[in-house]
């Protein structure tokens, strides 16, 4: 690893201007530079450290013969339905409105 402190050049610096629609004219070049060198830098400090570990380790695996099983049971009949709420018409459920106006 090299122990010179990486910096961005002018063409990068143009080009992050441009994908972040910055104008030159409205942003001071030098401190925008420093900045992103700043930040260069911290990646380089990040680099050190090891990765080589699996991130998904951190996670307990799902077994599929660990699942319930897939049954049909039998669901609720319609005059059960309607004796569990009064917003049941017709095979439905009324809910609340949801969008707004001239959607």
């Amino acid at each position: 690893m090299s122990t010179q402190k990486r910096t961005i050049d002018e063409d990068t610096l143009d080009k992050l201007l441009y994908l972040s629609r910055l104008s030159p004219e409205s942003t001071n070049l030098s401190i925008l530079k420093k900045q992103v060198d700043d930040i260069v830098g911290y990646f380089e400090i990040l680099s050190k450290y090891d990765d080589s570990e699996n991130p998904y380790d951190a996670y307990p695996a799902t077994k599929a013969e660990c699942l319930r099983d897939d049954e049909v049971v039998q669901g609720l009949d319609i005059p059960d339905v309607k004796k569990i709420t009064d917003k049941f018409m017709d095979g439905y459920f009324q809910v609340p409105k949801v969008l707004g106006e001239g959607a």
